[in-house]
């Protein structure tokens, strides 16, 4: 498995995540995944599915951009920048965030498909403090 093979499978996240897809995103999400939301929170599999299932979170836009991708045996970690657009119960959830994303081949097999673990936002983007910004 390559670091392509890592980056189809962050592809399909995006792509998941941007249509409501939960079908595709239970595929792509360990059993025992655990998401972090920007501010801290901290949910589970089912609770991730269950915000689109409910209804609750309505996408209109999903990327991830500048994506690397660090390989350890049958561990990947994927550092991007994530942008997002839609609703949250009827509230504005638009962001960009950093993301680290953490995948590992299924039984660790070679042959076996990549399953992400762990997703940590934090945000929004910045320059660090006391960084200058571009004129």
């Amino acid at each position: 498995m390559t670091e392509q093979d890592v980056l189809a499978v962050l592809e399909r996240f995006a792509a998941a995540e941007r249509k409501a897809d939960t079908d595709a995103l239970d595929g792509l999400l360990a059993a025992d995944f655990l998401g972090v939301g920007p501010l801290g929170f901290v949910l589970t599999k089912d609770q991730w599915l269950d915000r689109y299932r409910s209804g609750a979170l309505v996408p209109a836009a999903f990327e991830l951009r500048d994506v690397g991708v660090r390989r350890y045996g049958a561990t990947a970690v994927a550092l991007a920048a994530q942008k997002q657009e839609g609703s949250y119960h009827g509230h504005p959830a638009n962001g960009e965030f950093r993301a680290v994303i953490v995948l590992t081949r299924q039984d660790s097999d070679p042959g076996a498909g990549w399953v992400i673990v762990s997703c940590q936002l934090s945000g929004p983007l910045g320059p660090p403090p006391g960084a200058r910004q571009a004129q």
